[in-house]
């Protein structure tokens, strides 16, 4: 079995030059409120999405995060590079201002069986050469929080993509999919996220995972919903190890900087 890498070297102001893995990454913004680091985020991708009423919360919201500037000079920095979805929450003036400034705009309201995510998230991939996939990983910047059929959309992007790397992030955590394919080490950056964690099967129970380096570990554990699901959990130290027969989720939390 295949060894996958993670880390969540993005939350950090500079990406060490020997992190791992070493990725690319794109950024989406959906219509929930910005993390309070999404200017990091923004620094860190090379390709920035928003998902249609996403738009909006970059045109309102950044500014706030930089109250000692001009809001327009912020609103041009922060410039998407693609506009994306079903075009029922962006406001006309918001899509207006970003395609004066040279934004795309693609309208894909014909097209009411997959979420605005989901569109976001296969424009990325079928704009990456396969080769660069393995060192892609997205960002999606207001996935939790609000609604909870939208949070159950957008994890079931996840599974949708499970070959890709995407992970969900809130103010309070981060969460992504550890694919049953792959066993798992996951390098902790303590200084901004930690110590509570969790491993949820979500779609299928598994019937064996174990870990390391958790203060609850599981040791060839079942887990499912309706008997044990390893919420609640604490990193110990600077690398948790996961393998399971299933997939499963991994949450961990981000601390209040």
């Amino acid at each position: 079995m295949e060894l996958m890498t993670h880390s969540s070297s993005f939350l950090l102001p500079s990406i060490p030059t020997d992190s791992r893995p070493s990725l690319t990454y794109a950024l989406v913004v959906l219509n929930q409120r910005l993390p309070r680091f999404a200017p990091l985020l923004w620094q860190h991708a090379k390709l920035r999405l928003c998902a249609d009423g996403g738009a909006n919360r970059v045109y309102d919201e950044l500014p706030q995060l930089f109250p000692h500037e001009d809001p327009s000079n912020i609103r041009r920095r922060y410039k998407p590079d693609l506009i994306k979805g079903d075009m029922d929450s962006i406001r006309k003036e918001v899509m207006d201002f970003y395609a004066s400034l040279g934004t795309k705009v693609v309208d894909e309201s014909h097209d009411q069986d997959t979420t605005d995510l989901h569109k976001c998230v296969a424009y990325i991939r079928n704009c990456t050469p396969n080769l660069e996939k393995s060192n892609l990983c997205i960002l999606v910047a207001g996935a939790l929080g609000g609604r909870f059929d939208h949070e159950a959309g957008n994890i079931n992007v996840l599974y949708r993509f499970s070959d890709m790397r995407i992970i969900l992030l809130s103010d309070d955590c981060h969460i992504q999919l550890l694919p049953k394919t792959h066993r798992h080490d996951i390098y902790i950056q303590s200084s901004v996220e930690g110590p509570h964690c969790g491993l949820i099967p979500i779609g299928m129970p598994s019937g064996s995972t174990s870990t390391t380096g958790l203060q609850w570990d599981l040791d060839n554990t079942e887990t499912r919903f309706g008997g044990l699901v390893s919420t609640s959990n604490i990193v110990k130290g600077e690398k948790v190890t996961v393998r399971s027969d299933s997939d499963l989720l991994w949450t961990i939390s981000i601390k209040n900087q």
